[in-house]
Order: structure tokens, then sequence, then C-alpha cells
């Protein structure tokens, strides 16, 4: 860790859960827990597409926002990482309902979820989750929320995938590499991807939100981040929204491992003021 940064603050302990996820399947997770305040705000990361929870970027920020006071849940999605499942019959809706299922597991055995943080596919998810939390009781506790490099709607992923391999439309079914790893993609998730418009709920979170996000993001552009700051803040009820510009940082934050202190040190900051406990 640079000694541009100042040292952890609270102990860590970390430990593996499962539970059952909102399709079926059971999921796996872990908690990095801050042991030093037994209140903590507690944090919900969903990661990005066809990643999990064991992602470089999704550890590292999560064990340093538990150094820096929080308790963090982290989980892989159905078919993704250690949960059961079949990862080709997933879709934005099923996301959407593992999350759910993890913040009902934090809310039953922890606490309720004081904060969502999103990765990329997580963030736009997040953002949903967020504007519809008044049907969701375990979510009804949510004081802020955290995207990092986030689409804002779930159409773009559709159209990469076609582009990616077009026989998917044209067969039903199709195999893309995504950081060197095989996913079988259907036409039926694609569809599903197509069918949520995110944008028309992310004026309708009116939670704080950091929007964190890199100019040279060469995944999900830089305009994604703009366009969530104007429809959080343009609307009948107006969200307080932070931008956090990752200069020189890539989508995984794997280019310099500093940009993820950086990044979690920025979020602990946005969470002690907008997100702790009364």
């Amino acid at each position: 860790m640079s000694s541009n940064f100042p040292p952890a603050r609270f102990q860590r302990v970390s430990r593996r859960v499962r539970f059952a996820g909102g399709n079926g399947f059971d999921l796996s997770g872990i908690v990095d827990e801050c042991i030093d305040r037994p209140n903590a705000p507690l944090v919900l990361f969903s990661h990005c597409f066809t990643c999990n929870k064991d992602l470089k970027a999704v550890v590292r920020i999560s064990r340093r926002l538990a150094e820096q006071g929080m308790t963090v849940l982290r989980y892989d999605m159905t078919g993704l990482g250690g949960s059961d499942g079949d990862f080709s019959a997933t879709n934005f809706q099923t996301n959407l309902a593992d999350l759910i299922a993890a913040a009902n597991f934090a809310a039953e055995h922890l606490r309720p979820p004081d904060a969502l943080i999103g990765h990329s596919f997580g963030g736009t998810a997040s953002l949903a989750a967020a504007a519809n939390r008044a049907a969701t009781p375990s979510l009804q506790h949510l004081k802020c929320l955290v995207t990092l490099a986030a689409p804002t709607d779930t159409h773009h992923l559709a159209k990469l995938l076609i582009r990616m391999n077009p026989r998917i439309e044209k067969e039903g079914e199709g195999t893309v590499k995504i950081g060197g790893v095989a996913f079988q993609i259907t036409t039926a998730m694609v569809e599903d991807f197509r069918s949520h418009f995110v944008e028309d709920m992310i004026g309708k979170i009116a939670l704080p939100i950091l929007v964190c996000h890199s100019p040279r993001d060469e995944t999900v552009g830089f305009e994604n981040a703009i366009r969530i700051m104007q429809l959080a803040s343009h609307s009948d009820t107006p969200s307080p929204v932070s931008l956090l510009n990752l200069h020189e940082a890539d989508h995984l934050f794997l280019r310099d491992a500093d940009d993820l202190i950086y990044v979690a040190d920025a979020i602990a900051n946005f969470l002690h003021r907008y997100g702790e406990r009364a």
C-alpha cells in the first residue's frame, strides 16, 4: 500500500457466508466486518457482469472500507463465483432478485443495508434497486448509494453482446469471451436487458449518490457518469450527487493498485457523512 495513504483505522475480520438467493439457488458471500464498531454502517456490494465477489477491485475496496469503519457484504450472483445456478439462465431481473436476497440476508443476520455499492452492471442494478426500495422492506433503511464505472442502462450491454457474437441473436445462444473466460449468452438474456429502462428510475432515487468513473474507461464511457448525475439531480425529488473523477483508472481498476485505495477512502468519507447510523 502506498505510503501516501493513511493507515487503517480499525481492525477487520472477514468470514464466508451462504444464503438463499432470489432465484432458487444458494449464493456465496463474504462479510468484511469492522470488529471495532458493532453498529458500523452496513454496505451491500454488487459486482460487475460476469465478475464475482473475489474480483481484485471488489476485494480491496471492501477490505479497505472495513478498515475505515464499515461492514461490507459482497456476494456472488447466481451462476458466478461460489454461487450455485446456471449463469446462462440469468438476466438483469435475476440480478435484482439476488441483490434483494442479499439485502434480506443482511437485514436478518447483520442489519439492514445503509448503503449500496455497485461496480459496472452491479451499479446499474444498485440504481434500480434503490429507486424501487419502497417495495423492499430490507432496503428501506438505505441512506446513500455509490456507483463505480456504472452504465445508466442495460441496453448497451445487449448491443455489446450481439456485436461480440451475432450468433446469439441468430441461433438463440452463443459464446462470448470476457476477461479470457468463455460465457454462454442466450437470446432470452439479451431480450431481458432490452426490456428494462433504468434511466427512467434514476430520478426517483432521492438519496445522496457518489458517482465514481474514469474519463479513460473504454468499457463504459464517462458520459454514463454525467448522465447519472443529470438524471438524479434534475427530477421532482432531486438527489445530491457527487462525482469522483478517477483520472487514469481503467474499468476494472487494474492499472494502478493505488486507485483502489483512493476510491475506497473517498467512498469511506462519503459513507461517514451520509451512511452513518443515528
